[in-house]
């Protein structure tokens, strides 16, 4: 198969760490292709940030419309997910999404560790949207401002570990996430230092990917993720339009 990963921010040192994690976790005959934001922000903190980050996705979409067999949307809080879901007749993953699906089966309540506290509140009506704010433990999150996103692993590692370990002993988490795509791969070398199983965003999605790849369960003909109805349309960059006229064969 082949899965497009979107970095939604402009940061290329944190597409790095997304490619290396789903690399590792990829089936032999999947072949990835990354794309990062031409324009945007260093790291999605905000929901008018995410706003910023759905637009690139879907322009690197409509780009590169027939040349993937699956998309994954490789930040957390998955900007533009459920409308792309609408636009494509391919599987569409998200971060959250496939993190949260993954962790729900590993534990009854959920741990969250995140790279700011600005992010919490949108982190939060993330997990309520698709339906499991009743099993979050906790959003724990790191305070100090952010060097480089693509450092966070190895600027604040003491951190995040002692966050997690919190999560657990203090809030009750029965599994872990590590939100955000400048934590991906991280789960990996925690895991053995923490008493919980730790979920990483990027191998859920594109474990996620394959499996509805594979699944081929049909795309929405009807319902409230049927393709977005033809219409008049003006001054909309092509790759945009290009999903507006999408039609299924």
């Amino acid at each position: 198969m082949k899965l497009l990963i979107v970095n939604p921010n402009i940061s290329r040192s944190v597409t790095d760490l997304i490619e290396a994690e789903a690399r590792r976790v990829a089936a032999p005959d999947t072949a990835i292709t990354m794309a990062t934001a031409a324009a945007g922000v260093a790291y999605i903190e905000t929901r008018f940030e995410a706003l910023l980050g759905a637009h690139a996705v879907a322009t690197i979409a409509g780009e590169r419309l027939g040349e993937y067999d699956a998309l994954l949307v490789a930040a957390f809080g998955d900007p533009g997910l459920q409308a792309l879901k609408e636009a494509l007749d391919v599987p569409v993953v998200g971060m959250t999404e496939a993190a949260l699906m993954t962790a729900a089966q590993l534990g009854q309540r959920i741990g969250i560790i995140a790279i700011s506290h600005r992010i919490t509140a949108w982190y939060r009506e993330c997990v309520d949207q698709y339906g499991l704010l009743s099993r979050l433990a906790c959003i724990r999150h790191l305070n100090d401002p952010l060097r480089d996103p693509g450092t966070v692993q190895v600027d604040h590692a003491a951190r995040l570990l002692e966050l997690s370990q919190k999560a657990v002993s203090e809030d009750g988490a029965d599994v872990l996430i590590l939100a955000g795509a400048p934590l991906a791969g991280l789960a990996r070398s925690l895991a053995g230092q923490l008493p919980v199983p730790v979920v990483d965003g990027v191998s859920s999605g594109v474990c996620q990917a394959e499996l509805l790849t594979r699944l081929k369960p049909g795309s929405a003909r009807q319902g409230s993720f049927a393709h977005p109805p033809i219409k008049d349309h003006a001054g909309l960059q092509p790759a945009i339009a290009a999903l507006l006229g999408h039609k299924e064969v």
